[in-house]
């Protein structure tokens, strides 16, 4: 079993996302530990881009926070690696294939294998198109995780079955951002999912609620949150920690429960 299989072992798992170094990379450290202390299964750490295609405004300031301050790939390399010395859940990388190639794609990618990241996530790259990165995140043991949307339709089948790690499903049409609700037959997709895969499959994209986790982890193996978390960066800056923990205890709790905690 591969580590990020481990974390949806028994249980639903949640899913928090933070862009590196907004505000900076000492703050992510700081909410990074918090939420694993919180009860998070996984960490989804963004390298921020110019030009975060698959994102809202909120992630996009994030992005854009982030790389004002000086942040670099390979600072967070560093930055993971640091990371390791005291978090031992799966940690993937969410970023854009261009990031990729420009460092050079076996660079990064062995890169990713050193520091201890565990899989990565390419919104922007097609299914089609995966071979570029594939036979190099088999070679290094980096899982590259499939997205499945609502306009995968008659593709759903075909990329479960070839999926590594978890899968992540995409909850709505359009950018990452929260949702006041969420109107997606996602049950069909996560039973077309599982009827061709073991793989674990957890829902993104406008989730921001304990009662939307629940539910999302309800249907599938998952939740995940990113604007969410970014918000309270935002609010909060560099004593955003205690408030991000707090807020994935919540999270966490409904993803367990499958019931909403007031």
């Amino acid at each position: 079993m591969s580590k990020i299989r481990e974390a949806f072992d028994g249980k639903k798992a949640f899913i928090p996302f933070i862009t590196c170094g907004d505000p900076d990379l000492e703050t992510t450290g700081k909410a990074v530990r918090a939420m694993v202390e919180a009860g998070a299964d996984l960490i989804e750490l963004g390298i921020p881009f110019s030009d975060p295609t698959a994102e809202g405004p909120v992630i996009q300031g994030a992005n854009l926070r982030a790389l004002s301050g000086g942040v670099t790939t390979d600072k967070i390399f560093d930055f993971v690696r640091d990371l390791r010395k005291d978090v031992s859940i799966p940690m993937v990388f969410m970023t854009y294939a261009n990031v990729v190639f420009s460092y050079d794609a076996e660079k990064f990618i062995s890169t990713c294998s050193e520091v201890g990241i565990d899989g990565l996530i390419l919104p922007d790259l097609p299914f089609e198109e995966k071979e570029e990165f594939l036979p190099l995140c088999k070679k290094y043991d980096v899982d590259l995780i499939s997205l499945i949307a609502p306009t995968s339709e008659n593709r759903i089948a075909m990329i479960a079955k070839e999926a590594d790690g978890f899968i992540y499903v995409v909850s709505s049409l359009g950018v990452t951002g929260t949702r006041s609700e969420i109107k997606t037959d996602l049950a069909s997709i996560v039973q077309v999912i599982r009827e061709n895969t073991d793989v674990p499959c957890a829902i993104g994209f406008g989730i921001s609620t304990p009662e939307q986790a629940a539910k999302m982890a309800g249907i599938s193996d998952g939740a995940i949150v990113g604007s969410a978390i970014i918000k309270l960066l935002a609010k909060y800056g560099k004593e955003a920690a205690p408030y991000i923990g707090e807020y994935v205890k919540s999270m966490k709790d409904a993803c367990n429960s499958g019931t909403v905690l007031v």
